[in-house]
């Protein structure tokens, strides 16, 4: 845990509602992009956002200490997400691990700059990626988290993450030279 993970931690052990507005405030527009990515539309996203708040305050006595508050976070929005695509997906949850757990196509909205068309390009190859290397390159990528944090937010090992993250790399960079 770095240390303003700790220091959060700390406030929210001491006075939780004033910890929970640190946490708030190191996290919310993190996570509301990482959420983003995954679900493409504000809205949804938005909702999802406050929904993993909603969750974390619930379950923040059971954080363990053990791994990175950053992770745990992470995580949970990740859980949030794929349970919001696998409701758009008329069932109750996806998984990182379902094979059909592709990401949805790049939506429209308007919050979305489409007059930028090599983040737009950007994003519908990541879109392309099955959900555990979507995931690992937008938490490397995007969020800059270690491959340990990645592999706590996904379950998995350091070298998994690693791998999915490269390979995730390399099949953006191919769908980036090779689509119009």
């Amino acid at each position: 845990m770095n240390v303003n993970d700790k220091e959060i931690f700390l406030a929210i052990r001491k006075h939780p509602e004033e910890g929970f507005r640190k946490l708030m405030a190191a996290y919310m527009q993190p996570v509301y992009w990482h959420i983003r990515r995954m679900v493409s539309v504000h809205a949804d996203a938005e909702d999802a956002t406050q929904e993993t708040f909603v969750r974390i305050y619930r379950s923040i006595g059971q954080y363990s200490q053990t791994g990175s508050l950053r992770a745990w976070v992470f995580r949970i929005a990740t859980n949030e997400a794929l349970r919001l695509l696998g409701r758009r997906a008329g069932r109750t949850t996806l998984s990182l691990d379902d094979a059909s757990a592709d990401v949805m196509a790049l939506k429209q909205d308007e919050w979305f700059d489409s007059s930028d068309k090599l983040s737009a390009k950007l994003q519908r190859a990541i879109h392309t990626l099955p959900a555990k290397q979507q995931a690992a390159f937008n938490l490397r990528y995007y969020d800059d988290l270690s491959y340990d944090e990645i592999a706590e937010v996904t379950a998995s090992t350091a070298a998994a993450a690693k791998a999915n993250y490269h390979v995730a790399k390399e099949k953006i960079i191919d769908y980036m030279y090779h689509n119009d």
